[in-house]
């Protein structure tokens, strides 16, 4: 029986259902008394008895009248079946955004709607035994939800893991009084190959796991697209101890600011971008610690990017003739480009060998040092910034349109906010009209504001930037700024496959 809580008579799969069965009685009791007569027959006189062609003609076509019928309400019932079920499936989800739009005095419920609800199983793995746990371990605790699917790249939990574990270094810090659980979202069917990737990925994994993807819900999983609009990019989704949804993404926030973003709530975010300026420690963060001895000691420093090595070389060879005659000490970081391919890693191996300047040795570091400006921007565009009005966004914008054009870049500073920064052809420029144009300012003025003064000399109105941001689970803006010109720039559509 159907239950009639989800679906009534006026249905229409019901309706044609129903409308059916008269007919299909009437050719069931006319294939009875058909089938009556034969057996009379053959009973009567034996196997004598020969059946006419009209009766046999007869039987064949009630078997096939029949047969069909049974294939139309066999359809009907199947019909009704997946209204049942789509009707279950958005009670399940109504019930869901209900859940979350009330108040609880803790996360239990919240978890066992979005984890597993039933009492039959241990829906969790713990990440450091490896061992199965209950929804009690996260009772009344911050948790941040990683909600990915099974291709998440192995730099990006690679970070998530050193920043996960710094912050498990002292639990007496606030800093680690929250814990991760991956839900890993999976569309049907299942296969050897994804539980192997399955597996692969928690066995990487030192925070709690969903035991298995088919644990979660296809309700949760559509709330999750809809409501937290995942959508392959993994997605850090704060809830507070009494499971109240704090942040739906903040992802962006601890690629920023690490631990020191917890409670990771929006509120937090807004509170950390009041404090903030730009400078040169929100720039390189701790992706190069030798950066802030080198500030402490006085040090000029220069922060250099692109692909082509032999810019490279040539430029970092010029900055330190000039450094040299100038008299200052001055230091050079290479910090390639985002996504570091096969031509970065050649540029690091060789700029090792080669001991002249500096680099980030780990192209899960490059990929750090641009994921987070690439983070600075998301979250200042998620929460209504403008260009105009943002210096923080307009730094990002230039640094973010330096990697995504063809020539290199260079940044220099000394201190903290004494920074200015162009591309590989103005900045080489620069370099190269040391001697003619601002050797007397850089005694006078100092290097820096000397270097400074030079290129808005040499500067002119020509240039053609490109931004090109990633896909991300947060807004595009409809509108973008040139960070040098302030015009509107032109938007288009780019698809790319690099295997570099």
């Amino acid at each position: 029986m159907l239950p009639p809580h989800y679906i009534t008579p006026d249905t229409p799969e019901m309706k044609s259902a129903t409308t059916l069965i008269p007919t299909a009685v009437y050719w069931i009791v006319r294939s009875i008394i058909a089938c009556a007569a034969q057996i009379t027959g053959l009973v009567g006189v034996g196997h004598e008895y020969l059946a006419s062609a009209s009766e046999t003609w007869e039987l064949s076509s009630l078997a096939h009248k029949i047969d069909n019928i049974r294939k139309h309400l066999e359809q009907l019932l199947q019909a009704c079946h997946q209204y049942i079920h789509e009707k279950m499936h958005h009670e399940a989800y109504m019930n869901l955004v209900r859940l979350f739009e009330i108040p609880h005095l803790d996360n239990n419920k919240i978890l066992r709607a979005l984890i597993y609800s039933k009492d039959d199983k241990m829906p969790l793995i713990d990440g450091i035994s490896k061992e199965k746990a209950t929804l009690d371990v996260l009772r009344k605790k911050n948790v941040l939800l990683l909600i990915s699917d099974l291709d998440l790249s192995a730099v990006e939990l690679s970070m998530l893991d050193q920043i996960y574990r710094e912050s498990r270094q002292n639990k007496t810090r606030a800093e680690s009084d929250y814990e991760v659980v991956w839900m890993p979202i999976v569309e049907s069917p299942w296969t050897d190959e994804k539980q192997a990737k399955f597996e692969g990925l928690l066995n990487l994994m030192p925070w709690y796991s969903v035991a298995h993807p088919s644990l979660i819900e296809s309700a949760v999983i559509k709330y999750i697209r809809q409501v937290w609009h995942f959508n392959k990019k993994p997605l850090l989704v704060v809830l507070d101890p009494q499971g109240k949804v704090v942040n739906t993404n903040a992802v962006h926030m601890l690629w920023i600011w690490g631990s020191l973003a917890y409670p990771f709530t929006s509120a937090r975010e807004e509170s950390l971008w009041k404090e903030e300026t730009w400078r040169l420690e929100l720039l390189v963060d701790s992706v190069e610690p030798l950066i802030f001895n080198w500030m402490e000691t006085g040090k000029y420093i220069c922060i250099c990017g692109g692909e082509d090595m032999e810019w490279v070389r040539s430029f970092s060879k010029k900055v330190k003739e000039v450094a040299n005659d100038a008299e200052v000490e001055m230091e050079i970081l290479y910090v390639g480009k985002s996504n570091p391919g096969e031509r970065i890693r050649k540029n690091i191996a060789a700029i090792l060998a080669e001991k002249t300047i500096h680099t980030l040795a780990d192209p899960t570091l490059v990929w750090f040092f641009w994921v987070r400006l690439e983070s600075m921007w998301y979250s200042k565009t998620q929460r209504g910034n403008t260009i105009e009005e943002d210096p923080i966004m307009q730094e990002t914008m230039t640094m973010l349109s330096f990697d995504s054009g063809d020539q290199g870049w260079a940044v220099f500073c000394k201190g903290s906010t004494s920074i200015i920064r162009a591309k590989a052809e103005m900045i080489m420029k620069v370099m190269e009209g040391y001697e003619k144009r601002w050797k007397d300012d850089a005694k006078e003025l100092g290097l820096i504001p000397a270097m400074s003064k030079d290129l808005q000399t040499i500067h002119t109105p020509e240039h053609c930037n490109r931004l090109i941001l990633p896909s991300s689970n947060g807004t595009i803006p409809e509108k973008v700024v040139c960070s040098e010109c302030g015009s509107a720039m032109e938007k288009f559509i780019m698809y790319r496959c690099c295997t570099d």
